[in-house]
């Protein structure tokens, strides 16, 4: 990377953006973040009371705005969102059956402990992913994220018994977005419309549902203004030996996660992840999990959406991103207006998320563009997406029948690509052309 482009790269995520546009362009990226969808799984695996779903719905809200606002403002100083993913979720529903959420809770105490020792003081996260994340892997990683994802934005749009509804709905939405980010492109006038594209695309979709009866917004006039969160909101905290060492391994995975949407939005913005902004960002994924114990939620990690809004907008700004946090930290204090995001028809979220993973698995390709594709480079990217596709495609009734610490991993398409990934480019032997060599050198 040559220096006129950091220095260029450095101004976009620096970018002083005047209030009401960070606004508008947080807004953007927590409503195609689609946060309430994990929680919503975990209380459905969990058998959760409805004042218990709402509780945790909120609090994953709460806990990624404070996340995203100290990891983007103070520690990582990326344009990274926060918020929850998916891979833990078999995991905590697992362990919540079995024993209580306050194992889960309680188990994610060391684990922020362990993950912040290996950011600061120890600056031992660099190494790490220096030695198994090059952005090879890195690369792999993202494009098994967005592939990984298809699946879950179609089941959203397939499944119901609207599902012809669902399908002209998502196709409404999926048009409009494409044709906002096409026109914005274009046409310098409408640079508004690319800017704006996704709440758009969430408004047209929405009007196309009222045309069904789809669009059901009654809940937002009997749920509360205002509730505070509390501590402890599950019971007590409980520290089991077991539910610690399977959070502290899905935490890693998570990590090898979070680093590859670290390499996408580093690809999409061109700033470099130098060691001190990796070690930064291990300590800030520590934060997000000492939040969670705490106040309760889904865990929360950088965000795969969020590099893929940043390239549909073309705005990088850390400033747009810190309001989208207060935005999330807003939402969850604010349940009506949670209940106004959560009533957006789920074919309209599932649609607008489709095209988002597409462009995430885009920016993974972006990552290893000039990495040399031998057959062994090959290899290492492509086993891992077949590998991925067929954990997400796996009859339900096999995942039940494997060892429990299987079916957590295959449970999660992306932890066995990230696993993959890792492995792969460990053991398989180099070649002779290191895999930073460009495909072309540069002039």
């Amino acid at each position: 990377m040559n220096t006129h482009q950091a220095n260029h790269s450095t101004t976009n995520i620096d970018e002083k953006i005047s209030i009401p546009r960070s606004l508008s362009l947080g807004a953007q990226h927590v409503l195609a973040m689609d946060l309430y969808i994990v929680p919503i799984i975990l209380a459905s695996l969990l058998s959760l009371t409805v004042a218990d779903t709402s509780s945790l719905i909120q609090m994953t809200f709460v806990v990624a705005g404070l996340a995203t606002i100290i990891q983007s403002r103070c520690l990582l100083k990326l344009p990274v969102m926060q918020g929850p993913s998916y891979i833990p979720i078999g995991a905590v529903a697992a362990i919540g059956k079995t024993l209580g959420m306050g194992a889960v809770y309680g188990a994610l105490i060391p684990v922020a402990i362990f993950v912040a020792l290996l950011g600061k003081p120890f600056n031992l996260f660099s190494k790490l992913v220096r030695k198994f994340v090059p952005p090879i892997v890195g690369g792999t990683v993202i494009i098994v994220v967005g592939i990984s994802l298809l699946p879950v934005a179609f089941n959203g749009i397939y499944t119901g018994e609207a599902a012809s509804q669902n399908i002209v709905i998502a196709l409404v939405s999926i048009v409009s977005l494409c044709s906002f980010i096409l026109l914005g492109c274009m046409h310098k006038r409408l640079h508004w419309l690319r800017l704006t594209s996704v709440l758009g695309a969430i408004i047209l979709g929405t009007i196309a549902a009222t045309f069904y009866g789809m669009s059901d917004f009654s809940s937002v006039t009997t749920a509360a203004w205002v509730q505070l969160p509390s501590l402890l909101p599950f019971g007590e905290l409980t520290f089991d030996p077991v539910a610690i060492m399977t959070m502290l391994f899905i935490s890693m995975i998570v990590l090898v996660e979070t680093t590859g949407t670290w390499c996408a939005v580093s690809a999409v913005t061109g700033v470099e992840l130098e060691d001190e902004r990796l070690n930064r960002g291990a300590t800030g994924e520590a934060v997000g999990h000492f939040f969670c114990s705490l106040l309760g939620g889904s865990p929360v990690t950088g965000y795969s959406t969020n590099a893929g809004i940043i390239a549909v907008t073309g705005v990088a700004s850390r400033r747009a991103i810190i309001a989208g946090g207060f935005i999330l930290l807003l939402l969850g204090l604010m349940p009506k207006l949670t209940s106004l995001i959560a009533s957006i028809p789920h074919a309209v979220i599932s649609g607008i998320f489709s095209v988002i993973c597409v462009v995430i698995a885009m920016n993974g390709f972006r990552v290893i563009q000039h990495i040399q594709l031998s057959e062994r480079n090959m290899l290492v990217v492509g086993l891992p997406i077949m590998l991925s596709l067929g954990a997400v495609l796996m009859p339900r009734e096999l995942v039940y029948a494997l060892p429990e610490l299987v079916g957590y991993l295959v449970n999660s398409g992306i932890a066995i690509g990230a696993l993959a990934a890792v492995i792969l480019n460990f053991i398989l032997p180099q070649d002779r052309v290191s895999d930073e060599t460009p495909v072309e050198s540069e002039a």
